[in-house]
């Protein structure tokens, strides 16, 4: 496997382990793979998940808890909808959905 296939698949590994209920910032899984400055590959891996998967990509959103992705296959009213049905309160500031991460936040033991 190539060094990109594998980082994929350890953000992909980290992202299944976010209780569902819960939220993880990109910084947060590139830290958890020991790759912590690559936040935005972390939205690249996510972005190229095939359409059959198994990986909660709902729970990841920015460090200020801000539902940000660009995806027109996950527009970002999915992402709201699917974090609403795991109980997430989401809320919408301007035009953006913000998540409370006081209270969302899920909080690795292996960070």
């Amino acid at each position: 496997m190539d060094a990109i296939g594998n980082f994929y698949t350890r953000v992909y590994d980290a992202v299944r382990k976010i209780p569902r209920g819960r939220v993880a910032t990109y910084a947060q899984i590139a830290t958890m793979v020991a790759s912590p400055r690559s936040a935005q590959a972390v939205g690249w891996a996510l972005r190229a998940l095939p359409d059959l998967h198994d990986v909660p990509w709902q729970r990841v959103i920015n460090a200020k808890g801000m539902i940000s992705i660009e995806n027109l296959r996950a527009p970002k009213v999915l992402q709201v909808k699917l974090l609403r049905d795991e109980g997430v309160e989401v809320q919408k500031i301007d035009g953006n959905y913000f998540v409370d991460l006081e209270t969302y936040l899920w909080r690795s033991r292996r960070v």
